[in-house]
């Protein structure tokens, strides 16, 4: 139920996953039978398109749905994404040095069997811990890609994701559902629900198409929640306590020139009271100001956002901006799965854009219920349980993850304060910051095999942010042949670094060469 990137995310993971029409066997599996995947969308509800930043999950999830990276570059006007900058986040006593740092998508190097933060604090005085441990934050200065257009779809130098047009995303992931994996579309209003005598779902009534009936459906329909919220009435769990955004202010931005450099970054700039994204695609920029209503007055901010534009594309950018404003609810719905109707997408609920986690739910969401596919309404009640617990954990680890970025923040307007107030703080993530204090995170602070944020990706926020972990009285008494073997590490980075930047292209360039000649395929 409801189309966008999120109805028909889900729809393609499943179709993929159970060869839903005769055309979607691209492993060589046959048709599955009696499968029927029917996806109904409103001709009235445009997508939003706030969200255009991706995972590196991305890259798997479109492999697995059999669309060719090069028809995705070319139709989405997508570029890459290697992580995100944050700038002016620091603040406080540490203004006098650089304050900006990189949470890159590329794990430190020889994460798997060393630790490297603790040999870093040696020498954090002389290099940022991105750079030290990871190639990848180097390149943001040159703008340069993950990969080369010799490289195969989907492979890589170093990990990425993508920023894109998410209005073209829906529409290539419709034809592609459509023409390739057997997805029935219908187009039409949702005007009345059949429940069955056991309170599921029976049927779906449209303006257009009649009824509906389904084993299993999904609300994929929005903020509206169509089925889960409005049928249903499953309330959601403000946790605006924790993370005060809830009002953006987004507009599109030209560049100036044709050739302007394609940033792979995502650009995160803190404001007085939230903080601006900056997306480059190749043919515009996406920017938004995201904040709080209680701590900004929406002409504050809409000046915030102008003089952002203007600083970065010009005068004229800026006066000829248009900014839509978009207000949200940060939180989640109290369960996920009810009966049987599971919601995915913003219909299971929102945070703020912050590290775009809103894209990689729908794909883990989508992933579980194809993987998982209730054989029968006896095993769904079991499927559904496990499918709320699951999520319900993933979005507690987000607003951890989210939070973290605020309270190692030093600025002084009241939005900032108020986030470091320990009763804003999510009691799991202050012990995790006071037990970081004397351990770096490693491998074991993580509960499970599929975290959404992994240990590294603690690391590179606590000490990109300035964070400082005591050293132990071991690690002090054996520090100095501790870092000899560390600093062949060390070294081996920065080589690595050196012949990367190198060899690969910029952004620009190689998504030209993309549309011009086609990525190799695997």
């Amino acid at each position: 139920m409801g189309g966008g990137s999120a109805g028909w995310l889900t729809a393609g993971v499943i179709a993929a996953e159970h060869c839903v029409g005769s055309n979607s066997a691209v492993d060589g599996n046959p048709q599955s039978d009696g499968f029927q995947l029917i996806l109904v969308e409103s001709p009235d509800i445009s997508t939003i398109g706030v969200g255009e930043g991706t995972w590196p999950s991305m890259r798997s999830t479109l492999q697995k749905m059999g669309i060719s990276e090069t028809k995705f570059f070319r139709e989405c006007s997508a570029s890459f994404k290697q992580g995100t900058l944050f700038s002016n986040w620091l603040g406080g006593e540490k203004q006098d040095s650089p304050d900006s740092y990189i949470h890159p998508f590329t794990v430190p190097h020889s994460y798997a069997d060393t630790n490297l933060a603790p040999h870093w604090q040696l020498i954090r005085d002389q290099v940022n811990f991105a750079d030290a441990v990871c190639p990848q934050s180097a390149l943001a200065e040159g703008h340069q890609a993950p990969k080369k257009i010799s490289t195969p779809e989907y492979a890589f130098q170093l990990n990425y994701g993508y920023h894109l047009d998410a209005g073209k995303f829906a529409e290539l992931l419709r034809a592609h559902c459509v023409d390739k994996l057997g997805v029935t579309h219908i187009k039409a209003n949702v005007e009345a629900i059949n429940s069955a005598q056991n309170g599921d779902i029976a049927s779906v009534v449209t303006d257009s198409a009649g009824v509906i009936e389904g084993d299993l459906f999904i609300d994929c329909s929005g903020s509206r929640s169509l089925l889960l919220g409005e049928h249903y009435q499953v309330p959601m769990c403000s946790k605006q306590k924790y993370l005060f955004n809830n009002t953006a202010l987004a507009a599109q931005v030209p560049y100036a020139s044709p050739e302007d450099p394609i940033q792979s970054f995502t650009l995160s700039t803190a404001q007085s009271a939230g903080w601006i994204w900056d997306i480059g695609l190749p043919s515009r920029r996406g920017v938004g100001h995201v904040y709080s209503d209680a701590h900004n007055t929406e002409e504050r901010a809409r000046q915030e956002l102008l003089a952002y534009i203007e600083a970065s594309a010009g005068k004229q950018a800026a006066d000829q901006a248009m900014v839509r404003k978009i207000q949200f609810d940060p939180g989640h719905r109290e369960k996920f799965w009810h009966k049987n109707c599971v919601a995915i997408g913003m219909s299971a609920g929102f945070i703020e854009p912050l590290e775009a986690s809103a894209l990689v739910l729908v794909e883990l969401s989508a992933a579980m219920i194809a993987e998982q596919l209730p054989a029968n309404r006896e095993t769904m009640d079991l499927v559904a349980k496990r499918f709320n617990d699951k999520f319900l954990y993933r979005w507690d680890r987000i607003i951890d993850f989210l939070k973290l970025h605020y309270i190692l923040s030093e600025r002084e307007d009241q939005y900032w304060q108020d986030h470091r107030d320990g009763a804003s703080i999510p009691d799991h993530l202050a012990e995790q910051v006071a037990l970081w204090r004397h351990q770096s995170p490693w491998h074991r602070d993580t509960a499970h095999v599929d975290e959404l944020f992994p240990s590294a990706s603690f690391q590179y926020v606590l000490y990109g942010m300035g964070f400082e972990t005591q050293r132990s009285a071991t690690e002090r008494r054996s520090e100095q042949q501790a870092y000899q073997r560390a600093g062949n590490l060390f070294q081996e980075n920065a080589k690595r670094t050196q012949q990367l930047q190198a060899s690969l292209p910029t952004n620009r360039e190689l998504i030209n060469k993309i549309h011009t000649y086609g990525l190799q395929k695997i």
